[in-house]
């Protein structure tokens, strides 16, 4: 390993473009799409990524490219389409810091950005209404420097994440960032360009009033690639990083590369966009030298499992959806389906497209992901989720040793903690159970799976074995197991050339627990 190699530094949590460059932090060359953003595209845009995905990092650099920082751009791409380097005023406001549910302390908190610009640029008139100190300030700006000013918004609707799925709660909030947003478009004269970026995707009319002019670029094929990695940046860009990380997990390239795919690429934002490494996730990797669940450090938002008890979605059927693009590029206010919030906030993404039909597949992006929503949802189904996680690791052990009779007498063991619920008596709620456990594998799972006579409740892919399990309520393994032969359920799966596994389970609802097991390898 090189000393260049040792000594890379990755910007973990770092979101201004200067900083980075002028502490020589490793920065992936964006500024392409920044020019053509600035140059090429309409005054007002707006931009949905998920969460940890850069957006911040291309506001800021944005904003030092408005600001004429020409120093900061040497060497980028930006540098040889860039000859003329007009500093403009540039207005950048972020609500990713804002925390909490009620109006008020929104209102404080713009007040206070609003202070932070008045010691910036001086006395420009900070009044009580919101959209009118930010109309002030621009008027102000444009008059004082003679140049038009530029507007870049942050996470707009970080405060409205939280109460997303309550209707109560949500107008008032509403109403304070609306009220911020209003005076923009009679403020256009004055205005140079407008970048506004978040999560989720709120309809025109609730948030930006009369800013109908607004170019949603989220699904446009052209910026597909403005925020995360692409397979390309990692060859090149980060290539010395790969190149460390296998070296420290002892292993080749390409085997570092298929692995670190699985678990961190996958994402996609366009019908023909590129495949998208999580950033955040790829940086926090390389930094570590270790290949874990980065994105889920701080958890899964809660409003994103309260959603899914809200719209009554199983754990099964959260990915391998079809949908049209206006069924989830669509606002999340007044939300008649729980899709659109777990795509633009990064928990399904595209997959495919059928452009006869006008179609999309959309699924889980990886296994990251697919791992860290499973453990968020263990909550809905045992008591003590962090007991149960080593208990699930130790389930999986048994698997990948072939000890399916030691893993089936831990899983007993594991139901054991699910608390009393009226679902117990549903076989569905017992499959969603292991289709949850089994997913935290990271092995392929399906449930209710079509064979030629009938569906077989459960089939999992594990360490190159195939597994049909029959589930039976009160009844025997017996049972389940004569129901998996005599309906042929094996056959389904022939030319898969794997070895079969049949496993007959008998749950008992009394005991809320596995009381009969037979396996047939």
């Amino acid at each position: 390993m090189s000393v260049e190699e040792k000594n890379t530094k990755y910007p973990i949590g770092i979101q201004t473009f200067s900083e980075i460059i002028e502490d020589g932090y490793l920065y992936v060359d964006k500024t392409a799409y920044v020019y053509k953003l600035a140059n090429g595209m309409p005054k007002y845009l707006f931009l949905s990524r998920p969460r940890r995905f850069g957006k911040s990092l291309l506001l800021s650099t944005l904003k030092c490219y408005f600001e004429g920082r020409r120093e900061l751009f040497k060497g980028l791409a930006i540098e040889s389409l860039e000859h003329d380097w007009i500093a403009n005023p540039v207005i950048h406001l972020s609500l990713a810091g804002f925390k909490g549910n009620e109006p008020e302390k929104l209102r404080q908190y713009l007040n206070n950005e609003f202070r932070r610009f008045e010691r910036q640029f001086g006395d420009f008139g900070r009044c009580e209404n919101l959209g009118s100190s930010l109309k002030n300030l621009i008027e102000y700006l444009y008059e004082s420097t003679g140049r038009k000013v530029v507007v870049l918004i942050d996470e707009y609707d970080n405060p409205l994440l939280c109460v997303v799925h309550d209707k109560a709660k949500r107008p008032a909030l509403q109403a304070v960032v609306t009220e911020l947003y209003a005076t923009l478009k009679d403020s256009d004269q004055w205005l140079r360009f407008v970048f506004i970026t978040g999560v989720t995707k709120f309809s025109q009319l609730s948030i930006f009033s009369e800013l109908n002019n607004i170019t949603n670029i989220s699904m446009r094929d052209e910026f597909s690639a403005v925020c995360g990695i692409t397979k390309e940046e990692l060859d090149t860009q980060m290539a010395q990083g790969l190149r460390s990380l296998a070296e420290a997990m002892d292993t080749d390239v390409e085997d570092m590369r298929l692995q670190i795919t699985d678990r961190y690429d996958g994402y996609k934002f366009s019908a023909k966009g590129q495949d998208i490494y999580n950033p955040y996730s790829l940086l926090k990797c390389f930094e570590e030298k270790d290949i874990r669940d980065y994105w889920f450090e701080t958890g899964t938002p809660t409003y994103l499992i309260e959603v899914l008890n809200q719209y009554k979605v199983v754990p099964s059927n959260i990915g391998k959806v079809q949908a049209t693009a206006s069924d989830f590029d669509a606002p999340t206010e007044d939300m008649k389906s729980w899709i659109p919030l777990f795509y633009q906030s990064g928990y399904l993404t595209i997959k495919d497209y059928n452009p006869i039909v006008k179609l999309y597949t959309l699924d889980i992006p990886n296994s990251e992901v697919r791992t860290g929503l499973m453990k968020s949802l263990l909550t809905d189904y045992v008591k003590n989720p962090l007991m149960a996680s080593g208990t699930v690791a130790d389930m999986m052990l048994c698997f990948y040793n072939e000890d399916i009779a030691g893993a089936l007498s831990k899983m007993a063991k594991f139901f054991e903690t699910v608390p009393y619920c009226n679902n117990i008596d549903y076989e569905g709620h017992w499959q969603q159970m292991l289709y949850v456990i089994f997913s935290l594998f990271g092995a392929y799972a399906d449930v209710e799976v079509h064979a030629p006579k009938g569906r077989i409740d459960m089939v999992m892919i594990f360490m190159k074995k195939l597994y049909l399990f029959e589930i039976k309520l009160n009844g025997t393994a017996q049972e389940a197991i004569d129901q998996i032969t005599t309906k042929g359920y094996s056959k389904r799966f022939q030319l898969l050339n794997l070895p079969i596994v049949k496993i007959g389970i008998s749950f008992d609802t009394t005991n809320r627990t596995i009381t009969d097991k037979i396996i047939l390898e």
